[in-house]
């Protein structure tokens, strides 16, 4: 390990963390966008329900490629910004503009092909951001880091969820349509995205830059061999050299994203089916489940907000994979009761569960990693960990269409029950983590 990276870092404040990851308050908007909105806008563009998993392969399939390859990139980087702020700024500003040109597409391919480049982007700021937070906080502070993170996405995906309705609530009409069809509200929804995905990344890099290298590190990385070549032969040498803490990680991650990603693709149409008795996504009872949607979507974040703090000092005594496991099995008994649910407000009691999951899927497994990594590999381990969330996103991709007619039915209901399944498989997959006193 590097000595110039495990000097002794200086202890940030409390506001200098808040500081560093207000960026993710972009990041997320837009990744809460897509959860919230893409596969209404693939359905109202024409899309047949047991098609929406392959529409949904961009994301996937650009973390698997994009995530590991730019975080080893980082690694090597001597740029005068710093390792990582060249890769969040640029992705940053690309995914803006991808948000921007989103709810404007005409066809279906054209929604589908953007979004590849929107997920793209956000995929070259992800990870670098991730290591950024690592490398700068001493290793008692990444509790403090990570769920300040999770907070964020807490928050930012709360508001990327109610954006429409609070636009319909200011006065604007639900069903005024662009003219592709898509609502008048998600595309300033999009818009409103477009503009906090690059600003408040900006304001992280400048309130709390990265911190610059010893000349003999800088020295040592000027000397190791540049391009793709080598950073995708680091990055092979890193899955060798996995610690093991990381490699046990990945059962529960496989059930944890499968599960996810099920409910954020099928929930809208459930919505429609259960609540409005409709399963037509040009029907103004579709549009109102969009909106149901972002309003126990944006709840379950607000959840997710809260208990990112509150979750901190459980975290600090029981150890993360503890808490980790409880939060999913909260999350997994709110979605197999939610289909069986037809009044709008009862729907927001299997969302307290829900947000509990969320506010620790996107903290606590990133404590439980960041102890067991080296630092001075910190880039290419958050990459390749992201593989561990895409790798489960393209497996349900290409597995569901499979047998969504003949087991699931062909109803969207029967996808929501099967995510909570999966989300109890992951609770007991990480209790089977082993782990260091520190970080279990």
């Amino acid at each position: 390990m590097s000595h110039a990276l495990t000097m002794d870092k200086p202890r940030l404040s409390v506001s200098q963390i808040v500081n560093m990851n207000v960026g993710f308050l972009g990041i997320q908007f837009s990744f809460g966008l897509q959860q919230a909105s893409m596969s209404p806008i693939y359905q109202m563009l024409g899309a047949e329900g047991k098609d929406l998993p392959y529409l949904w392969l961009a994301g996937p399939i650009t973390g698997l490629l994009v995530q590991p390859l730019i975080g080893a990139m980082s690694d090597r980087t001597t740029h005068r910004l710093g390792r990582r702020t060249p890769y969040f700024l640029i992705g940053a500003l690309l995914c803006s503009l991808g948000l921007l040109l989103m709810p404007f597409s005409p066809t279906l391919w054209f929604a589908a092909g953007l979004l590849w480049i929107l997920d793209a982007a956000n995929n070259v700021t992800m990870e670098p951001y991730r290591a950024y937070v690592s490398d700068r906080l001493r290793e008692e502070q990444h509790a403090s880091g990570f769920l300040t993170q999770a907070a964020f996405t807490g928050l930012a995906q709360t508001l990327a969820y109610l954006t429409p309705s609070i636009l319909v609530g200011l006065g604007l009409s639900k069903d005024a349509l662009g003219a592709n069809g898509i609502p008048v509200v998600t595309t300033l929804a999009f818009m409103v995205g477009a503009l906090l995905s690059f600003t408040t990344v900006y304001w992280s890099t400048r309130r709390v830059p990265e911190l610059p290298l010893p000349p003999e590190e800088v020295a040592r990385l000027r000397a190791l061999p540049r391009g793709f070549g080598p950073a995708l032969a680091e990055i092979w040498q890193a899955l060798r050299e996995m610690p093991q803490t990381m490699r046990r990680l990945w059962w529960m991650a496989l059930f944890q994203w499968y599960g996810m990603v099920c409910y954020w693709i099928y929930i809208v149409p459930t919505l429609a089916a259960t609540v409005f008795g409709t399963d037509d996504p040009h029907s103004a009872g579709f549009r109102d489940a969009a909106l149901l949607n972002g309003q126990i979507g944006g709840f379950y974040n607000v959840i997710a907000f809260v208990a990112a703090f509150a979750m901190l000092p459980f975290t600090r005594r029981l150890g993360a994979k503890w808490v980790h496991a409880f939060a999913l099995a909260c999350a997994a008994a709110g979605m197999w009761a939610l289909p069986g649910i037809h009044d709008k407000v009862l729907l927001f009691v299997p969302m307290v569960g829900i947000g509990l999951a969320w506010g620790s899927i996107m903290g606590n497994p990133y404590v439980l990693l960041a102890g067991s990594i080296p630092p001075e590999r910190a880039g290419v381990y958050m990459g390749i960990f992201n593989m561990f969330i895409v790798i489960p996103m393209l497996i349900q991709s290409l597995t569901l269409p499979l047998f969504y007619d003949s087991l699931l039915g062909g109803r969207p209901e029967n996808v929501i029950r099967l995510a909570g399944v999966l989300l109890a498989l992951a609770a007991l997959c990480v209790l089977a983590v082993k782990t260091p006193k520190s970080s279990s």
